[in-house]
């Protein structure tokens, strides 16, 4: 395995409330990312931070993505971009594709 070359880590969901906080990937100035196997994993450590989903939790489809080894929060198209380059996809259900959505479930 080639450590120089960016990988994806695992599923990520950046909930943007606009504050500054300390430790968070490169490309995320403002707000919180919070990292786990899964997205619903994500959400779930999102809603025991915030104490609710309700009206909280508006990310949408840009707020879920990747975290990199690279120390990156990517959307779920450029993921895909990254996994694929790396034989990260354990399935083949995408060898032909050169553009996809990424999930979790694709990667483990």
């Amino acid at each position: 395995m080639d450590n120089t070359k960016e990988r994806i880590l695992c599923a990520a969901i950046w909930y943007n409330d606009s504050k500054v906080y300390p430790h968070q990937p490169i490309n995320t100035p403002t707000g919180i990312v919070v990292c786990g196997l899964r997205h619903c994993n994500c959400y779930a450590i999102l809603a025991g931070l915030l104490g609710s989903f309700k009206g909280k939790l508006e990310v949408g489809r840009n707020g879920q993505g990747f975290l990199t080894s690279s120390n990156r929060f990517v959307g779920r198209a450029e993921g895909f971009k990254i996994a694929k380059a790396n034989s990260q996809i354990y399935h083949h259900c995408f060898d032909n594709d050169e553009e996809g959505t990424l999930t979790s479930e694709d990667l483990y």
